[in-house]
């Protein structure tokens, strides 16, 4: 039974990477805004990510944040590097096996203070399981 379940779970997976199964949330191909529009310095709160506003966005290495406040947008241009989430803002365990797929904003992790995304809360049980190698993996592929 429980082997039955792990093929099905690597199924799902398959097919989510694969594209078979569409994402809950739109992918970047769909929407513009990284994040879905969640304020990437709200992640750094301790609280729960905010949405972003119109009102207040950025560029940076190609794609558009939005920002909840003008004080989260100025310290996101001050230092980019230190709010923006790894490998672009795509799935990081996607980017560790060489895909490029977007993500659920609510299902994420800050790492050594770098922030991290993953394509929906399940594969993110997965790659919970080995952050560091994981991580690695995604840094090795020269995409991070």
């Amino acid at each position: 039974m429980n082997m039955r379940r792990g093929v099905f779970g690597l199924a799902v997976v398959f097919m989510a990477f694969a594209g078979v199964l569409a994402p809950a949330v739109p992918s970047f191909a769909k929407d513009p805004l990284s994040l879905t529009g969640y304020d990437p310095v709200s992640y750094f709160s301790g609280s729960r990510p905010q949405k972003g506003s119109s009102q207040f966005t950025a560029q940076h290495r190609g794609h558009t944040y939005q920002f909840a406040n003008k004080r989260n947008l100025d310290a996101f241009k001050a230092n980019p590097a230190r709010y923006a989430p790894q490998f672009d803002g795509y799935c990081a365990y996607g980017v560790s096996r060489g895909y490029k797929v977007g993500v659920d904003p609510l299902a994420y992790k800050v790492v050594d203070g770098k922030l991290y995304v993953n394509y929906s809360k399940s594969v993110q049980r997965t790659w919970s399981r080995d952050i560091p190698g994981y991580i690695s993996k995604a840094t090795r592929t020269g995409k991070g």
